[in-house]
């Protein structure tokens, strides 16, 4: 059956059959029920500062999320055998915030926190700023009122203990400075840590903007629940948490479960607060939240999906699915769809990604689609094909191969013959041309570098970008800051570079290319939507020449090798199953390193210069 691009947009857009307000209690899977509408009223207007994606071109209106209120917790931990622990405790199953969760102790930030009292109570690391030493005051507050810890020190220098803690009131309306001061106590500031900053999911009615600190139980103390907010304290071991959470002991709220899981990586709490030294968070991460198999699942900033949920949904609501969808066009924007090729592999991922342009008869955006651009029509797969031409009908204006690789052009032909569109790319090099794993690619029009197409008011501007093949293209739609990458950068894992079509130097160079473009997102051939794109593609190059240091270093140590004797020294990170394909990365690193005159090869043979 042929499908309109309305209707295709309604059932990509639309969000799973089971969808509702998350709540930030289970944070991973969570099943809801309500299904609200997809809004059609006109668009509220984008923070200008959000995204470079024209708002017209955006699927959804745009929601203001709930603003953040700010707090602080602490992370109090303790020495044993072998390890550490973090001592946690139970939220009253009737709080209005994350009721029935394990957490650390913490709450929102007072006036007082960040008074000239609370400077003058505080002994600090000359370090510390002002605005961090407020949040690290509430933290400190927040673990005497909840739990009956006090970081502090007497008058003689030593740590409080337990008789100034029963001198004091945890009272919620108690004045914790005033009292402070009167025993002649200091706020002990300078034990304390800045770890990670948590701002809350931008979906949720209820939002803050979380410090995290880490710091040492005193000695001499022990926990005491207030029995009012919190009940159950316990010293637990990060991996012991996490165990008791996939176990269905423990309710954790995903920021516990996010930083725990970073705990877990440490071996000690020296490791730890070592690594807190630079007073700045070690990473601050306001989590996104999409469809997966029908149930909600959340997403940190390093995660694969993360850039594909803020594409689509800047302002965090739970609209879009992240399924792999064969049959129909996924909308990412207005005017861009993207129809995955039922071809998963080892090599392709989820499969090939073809993008859809749809080119409007104005910018408005009920504007009637006049034409479209197809990128990668994919494999040699009719009926893959066939539901992309349902979608583009008579109004196909360009077929655009980003490479000839068998997983992106054959689908050209099959397009053409239904459409009598023309078909546009780069030729291979006489050098590489007819090999197997190549397609025998001739297109009707040969793309210049910097040569631009309009698709109704979106121009797209092709790239040259050779390295992973000769003949690669990338695709900048100029006006919404995307980058269509083809192979040239994939999420989820580096691409192959083959020799001699590929060329690791040439891929290279082209990625400084790229990182100088006005992109701020890329969308690749395999995987979901990639952002920011500058900071992708800086940490691709950053993984491809830490593999050419690891290539000069095993030479160092095993010079005059073959790549046989390399591999396994080189790609120690990969799994056996995949060194052939591994070889040819590598060769083509050894090839890089003789172009820049560091190694020699002679009968197969590499030696350093």
């Amino acid at each position: 059956m042929r499908l309109s691009l309305l209707k295709a947009l309604v059932v990509a857009a639309s969000p799973c059959n089971k969808q509702g307000l998350a709540t930030f209690l289970t944070p991973e899977y969570e099943k809801t029920s309500a299904t609200p509408s997809r809004s059609t009223s006109t668009f509220k207007p984008f923070p200008r500062n959000l995204m470079s994606v024209r708002p017209q071109e955006q699927l959804y209106e745009y929601r203001e999320p709930v603003t953040t209120r700010p707090a602080a917790t602490v992370l109090l931990m303790r020495d044993i055998p072998g390890g550490y622990e973090v001592l946690m405790t139970r939220r009253s199953m009737t709080a209005s915030f994350a009721p029935g969760a394990f957490v650390f102790p913490g709450g929102a930030l007072d006036k007082s926190d960040g008074s000239i009292l609370a400077q003058q109570l505080s002994v600090s690391r000359a370090s510390q700023h002002e605005e961090q030493k407020a949040f690290t005051v509430a933290s400190i507050r927040e673990a005497f009122e909840e739990l009956g810890v006090l970081l502090a020190y007497r008058a003689d220098g030593e740590m409080a203990g337990a008789k100034e803690i029963a001198q004091l009131s945890r009272e919620r309306d108690a004045d914790f400075l005033a009292d402070i001061e009167r025993h002649g106590l200091k706020l002990a500031v300078d034990k304390v840590y800045f770890l990670c900053h948590w701002i809350t999911d931008r979906d949720l009615p209820k939002r803050f903007d979380a410090r995290f600190f880490a710091a040492r139980m005193p000695e001499g103390q022990t926990p005491v629940a207030d029995e009012g907010e919190q009940f159950e304290p316990v010293w637990v071991s990060p991996s012991e948490a996490l165990a008791r959470y996939a176990r269905g002991e423990f309710s954790m709220i995903f920021p516990t479960i996010r930083t725990l899981r970073w705990m877990s990586r440490f071996v000690s709490i020296d490791a730890l607060i070592e690594a807190c030294q630079g007073e700045k968070p070690l990473f601050v991460s306001s989590p996104r939240a999409g469809f997966l198999k029908g149930e909600v699942e959340r997403f940190s900033e390093h995660e694969a999906a993360y850039g594909e949920l803020e594409l689509v949904v800047p302002d965090g609501q739970i609209r879009h699915s992240l399924d792999w969808n064969y049959q129909e066009p996924v909308a990412l924007l207005r005017n861009v769809f993207r129809l995955t090729c039922p071809n998963p592999g080892m090599m392709t991922g989820a499969g090939t990604n073809t993008y859809i342009i749809a080119g409007r008869a104005s910018e408005a955006s009920d504007s009637p689609i006049t034409e479209y651009a197809v990128i990668d029509p994919g494999p040699t797969d009719r009926a893959h094909v066939e539901r992309i031409a349902a979608v583009v009908g008579s109004k196909l204006k360009y077929i655009f191969c980003t490479h000839a690789h068998l997983d992106h052009s054959p689908g050209a032909a099959h397009l053409q013959e239904m459409t009598g569109a023309p078909i546009l790319g780069r030729k291979w090099l006489p050098s590489t041309f007819g090999k197997p794993d190549y397609g025998d690619f001739h297109p009707d029009q040969e793309i210049q570098h910097g040569e631009r197409f309009n698709v109704g008011h979106t121009t797209l501007r092709a790239v040259h970008t050779p390295g992973h093949a000769s003949n690669h293209l990338c695709f900048i739609m100029e006006e919404d800051g995307l980058l269509i990458s083809g192979d040239h950068i994939n999420n989820g894992s580096t691409v192959v570079i083959n020799p001699p079509d590929g060329n690791m130097l040439a891929y290279i160079t082209a990625l400084d290319e790229l990182a100088k473009e006005p992109v701020d997102y890329i969308l690749p051939a395999h995987g979901w939507v990639l952002a920011p794109a500058k900071l992708a593609i800086a940490q691709l190059k950053g993984h491809r020449l830490g593999r050419e240091a690891k290539v000069f270093k095993a030479l160092q140590s095993h010079n005059h090798s073959t790549t046989k004797a390399l591999l396994p020294i080189v790609y120690d990170d990969v799994r056996p199953e995949l060194f052939p394909v591994a070889e040819r990365s590598l060769i083509a690193h050894l090839e890089k390193l003789i172009e820049d005159g560091r190694v020699s090869v002679k009968a197969e043979v590499y030696s350093l210069v």
